[in-house]
């Protein structure tokens, strides 16, 4: 069996000859066949003259240097496309998806069983914004997501196949893309080891945009929920209308200032909310008509 193995990068310079360490003594020790794919998504640190060091000694080592900053999951599916192996590992090379886990992937996918093998991270917390995230994502969609589940994971050459033809979306969500391709699938749980060089380039903005993305790609329910709002907008300005009639019939008449002041700002707030769910949705619609490249190659290295 080939491997070929996705990795994402983006300023990280310090952290890549300690990740370029460990992968290299993971793969020679355990696979005969490989391929490292290093997809270099628009760094402005020195992440590229160190990935061009290390192909410049090993053929099997392959660069892709996208022209600008594309996003993460753009980054991966560049990988993926350039993919040649029998089956495909995306991961990061921050060292937070530790190299040492590519054996025990490739020995469940090679019993023939799954094609798509998660690698979801094990949380000590009870709460976290991620066990929020999937919480909320899986009540809005009706797919199962499997919670904790990272941009970590195994596919089979016939999901990769897949992604590459059908799912060309510019707006996506990969993770659980994977996950509602079909197949049989498995999950791998994993703790992500301390932080020790380099810094997460997720921010908390970063955080919430993915959560929006991921929530927009996989439902409609957000969409639905103006019925809903509607609905009981709708019934509670009934109830008040007939509260008000009676008040005044027995003539004691509700003050009308504080009324409508409350009620035109609730009812305005309700508006705009879904005015912003809206614009949200056609935002993304706006994208995938555009059509515009996922992603731009600048230069590559040992790729054929």
């Amino acid at each position: 069996m080939k491997l070929s193995v996705v990795i994402s990068v983006y300023n990280e310079e310090q952290v890549l000859p300690v990740f370029i360490r460990e992968i290299a003594g993971t793969l020679e020790k355990d696979f005969a066949e490989y391929e490292l794919i290093f997809v270099n998504d628009g760094s402005t640190d020195n992440s590229q003259q160190l990935i061009d060091e290390y192909a410049g000694k090993d053929n099997r080592v392959k660069s892709i240097r996208l022209s600008r900053n594309f996003g993460h999951e753009a980054a991966m599916i560049a990988g993926i496309d350039y993919a040649t192996g029998d089956a495909v590992i995306c991961m990061d090379s921050d060292l937070q998806h530790p190299p040492s886990l590519i054996r025990e992937m490739t020995e469940l996918y090679n019993d023939g069983e799954y094609e798509v093998i998660n690698m979801a991270r094990n949380y000590t917390k009870k709460f976290s914004f991620s066990n929020l995230f999937y919480h909320t994502l899986n009540k809005l969609t009706p797919f199962k997501i499997e919670p904790n589940a990272s941009d970590f994971f195994l596919i089979s050459k016939r999901v990769a196949d897949i992604l590459r033809e059908d799912y060309r979306e510019r707006v996506r969500f990969l993770r659980g893309i994977i996950q509602i391709i079909g197949f049989r699938r498995t999950t791998i749980e994993f703790k992500s080891p301390h932080r020790k060089l380099g810094k997460s380039k997720y921010s908390i903005s970063k955080l919430l945009s993915l959560s929006v993305t991921a929530i927009a790609t996989l439902s409609k329910k957000p969409l639905q929920a103006g019925i809903y709002i509607g609905l009981f907008s709708g019934t509670f300005s009934l109830i008040l209308a007939v509260y008000s009639i009676i008040m005044k019939i027995i003539e004691q008449p509700v003050s009308g200032y504080t009324t409508i002041v409350v009620f035109l700002g609730l009812m305005f707030s309700i508006q705009f909310f879904l005015l912003g769910i809206i614009g949200e949705y056609v935002g993304f619609l706006f994208d995938e008509q555009k059509a515009r490249p996922i992603y731009i190659v600048d230069k590559t290295l040992n790729i054929e």
